[in-house]
């Protein structure tokens, strides 16, 4: 990275990545070394955080639900107010900034003031979840689309998904801040025609040494979402994809057989 892309005055929003500090971009890493200040999300790993220099200063904004501790007009606000002092700020987000980060607006207000910002992509927790399963969320012949859905609604509210849409049995969905929305997602997608025995993922604390997987079916989502969430962040992954690897595998010699039958 050449220095004339960090000026003083300038953010980026980086990319954190799932958790895992390996996970991180090269990009991401250099720009945090290089930063004077980093504004960072409450679900920005521990070992990712590491990584900041000491004389780098650390500015939690962390939101979750439930427990918000800035409102977004705040953290934009000392976006602003930093870059405008001639810091070279970070904004490091969970996953990636693109992805129900609200980067957007932050991106906005700063261009409103002026402020050149910019974006280091991340990896997506859909994305490490698949890898640490071991499996394809887009899997020949069962996947032939992936769709990133934010579950998060506000409080006493359902969520307003277009469920028949989503009752694709040739998709692979993946529920991000799925905690609180598992019972409503599991009947709202077997209401809009979806099998109840079709596989799901439903994963906490992706790449880092707590993660935690449980294989489930729709039908039972709650329930095992119940068993392992408590109050950790969640991913739920909904489709024939995400089969445990054993029974995809079975499923297509039986497809193979009765093709050479038929």
């Amino acid at each position: 990275m050449r220095a004339d892309d960090f000026p003083p005055g300038s953010v980026w929003l980086v990319g954190a990545g799932p958790g895992d500090p390996d996970l991180l971009t090269r990009k991401a890493e250099a720009l945090l070394r290089c930063a004077s200040i980093v504004f960072h999300d409450a679900l920005v790993g521990p070992g990712v955080l590491a990584l900041i220099p000491d004389h780098v200063r650390r500015v939690p904004v962390g939101k979750r639900s439930g427990r918000h501790s800035r409102r977004q007009e705040a953290i934009n606000h000392l976006l602003i107010e930093a870059a405008v002092e001639g810091e070279r700020v970070v904004r490091l987000k969970g996953g990636d900034p693109a992805l129900f980060a609200r980067s957007a607006e932050e991106m906005a207000a700063l261009s409103a003031e002026g402020i050149a910002v910019r974006i280091c992509p991340g990896i997506t927790a859909a994305s490490a979840a698949a890898a640490s399963a071991g499996l394809s969320l887009s899997l020949r012949g069962k996947a032939r689309r992936v769709e990133f859905v934010t579950a998060h609604a506000a409080p006493g509210r359902p969520l307003d998904l277009d469920w028949t849409r989503l009752a694709d049995p040739q998709a692979t969905i993946a529920f991000y801040m799925g905690r609180t929305a598992a019972a409503d997602i599991s009947r709202n997608l077997i209401a809009a025609g979806l099998a109840a025995a079709t596989p799901v993922i439903v994963a906490c604390d992706i790449s880092l040494p707590e993660e935690t997987r449980l294989q489930t079916r729709l039908d039972l989502l709650p329930f095992a979402v119940a068993a392992i969430a408590e109050d950790r962040p969640t991913l739920i992954i909904v489709g024939e994809a995400v089969a445990p690897p054993g029974m995809v595998m079975a499923q297509a010699a039986a497809t193979k057989a009765a093709d050479a039958q038929g």
